[in-house]
């Protein structure tokens, strides 16, 4: 296996544009990659661009006709079909959105081929983790759901045991109901808890389907206000554990940034510095249980300023081999374009000011009556038992 680390990157992911006001502001893509630049990372990897993804692979597991009603809506916005989730307030349509969306979902299934293939050891596509699009319907922002795409194009190649883990305050529901029946798949989600928050699934109750499917759906449900070492604390309560069970030969992560304490739509208080600590995390889980193989992608995040570039970015060095260190100071020609596109004054370090961030292991013992607790318990009794693993 080559030892590479691409980064997935085409100008044209910025295209992926719901308008003005949108939460999903394309400028965070841009910013991101503009950090990246800023701190010399692009002579770290190997920044290629792929294909947009085509019919046949967009049909692995979206259906032909919710394919032709995004291309339908594509050409004519205001014609778009709500009945697919389509120019909706969380979706409106956008003249080019097939395209926009079909190209982001391109990188993401590029960088599991070369993972796949022994190409490159890692690979990051931060445009990508629109997780919550659903084989028939656009939702929460996505249109194309290219995380579910990787995965199924691994498992075309070959790929008998793919994990996929997302740290998205959104529950990762498309992936999970993509893979519900399918035994090679094992999805790990942690996220705030359905009772308040988008899009009010992820219980942990919802442990996959029936027969060799079931325990493959593993849910973290996590109580609002939950900050870096309750996070933590949870991530390494579970991931690791059935990670060990499963023995994936691929690892393919999301990495939404919308945990941040800063984050307009969520209610966790986590910080980047926590947010870099699981991505240390998932990369040494990657070469502990599943040679190395990573697919990393990037997922939520509207704090566009703030929080999204410094956590994406930490994210590529952390895949390059060539961690930012969380105390350095962000080079004024990033701080310059920042206010330049947005007129925002730009962060000036790339830490929240808790690095390294504490935290208690499972192992050491719980409180029944902490909530974050009660939380993870209810995870590891939901599913442990059906992967023959002690709760």
């Amino acid at each position: 296996m080559s030892g590479r680390t691409l980064l997935m990157w085409d100008e044209a992911v910025t295209r992926y544009d719901f308008g003005p006001g949108h939460p999903m502001d394309p400028v965070r893509l841009a910013l991101t990659m503009g950090l990246v630049r800023a701190y010399g990372l692009e002579r770290a990897v190997d920044v290629v661009a792929a294909k947009p993804a085509g019919e046949s692979t967009l049909r692995l597991v979206h259906r032909e006709d919710y394919v032709a009603a995004v291309r339908a809506a594509s050409a004519e916005p205001r014609a778009a079909d709500q009945a697919y989730g389509l120019g909706t307030m969380d979706d409106p349509a956008f003249a080019g959105m097939h395209e926009a969306s079909a190209l982001i979902a391109g990188q993401s299934v590029g960088a599991a081929e070369a993972v796949w293939r022994g190409e490159a050891a890692h690979a990051v596509n931060f445009a990508g983790g629109l997780h919550h699009a659903m084989p028939g319907s656009a939702a929460g922002f996505c249109i194309y759901n290219d995380a579910s795409l990787a995965i199924a194009r691994l498992l075309e190649l070959g790929a008998e045991r793919v994990a996929y883990v997302d740290v998205d305050v959104h529950h990762g529901d498309g992936v999970q109901a993509a893979f519900w029946d399918d035994p090679r798949v094992l999805t790990i989600s942690l996220h705030e808890h359905p009772r308040t928050l988008f899009p009010g699934t992820g219980w942990p109750e919802e442990t996959g389907g029936a027969g060799e499917a079931a325990g493959g759906a593993v849910n973290v449900a996590l109580p609002a206000g939950t900050g870096d070492a309750g996070w933590l604390r949870a991530f390494h309560a579970v991931v690791p554990e059935v990670l060990a069970d499963f023995r994936p030969q691929v690892l393919v992560t999301q990495h939404g940034a919308d945990t941040h304490f800063e984050d307009p739509l969520a209610h966790l208080a986590v910080s980047l510095d926590a947010q870099r600590a699981v991505q240390v995390a998932c990369h040494d889980l990657a070469h502990e249980y599943a040679d190395g193989r990573w697919v990393a992608l990037g997922g939520g995040g509207y704090a566009v300023v703030d929080v999204v570039p410094r956590s994406w970015t930490h994210l590529v060095g952390i895949a390059a081999g060539a961690p930012v260190e969380p105390e350095s100071v962000i080079p004024s020609s990033w701080r310059d374009e920042v206010y330049a596109r947005t007129r925002q004054l730009a962060p000036g370090r790339m830490t929240d000011g808790r690095w390294p961030v504490e935290w208690r292991a499972w192992e050491e013992g719980y409180d029944p009556a902490d909530r974050l607790d009660q939380a993870v318990l209810a995870a590891r009794r939901a599913v442990f038992p059906l992967r023959g693993l002690l709760a």
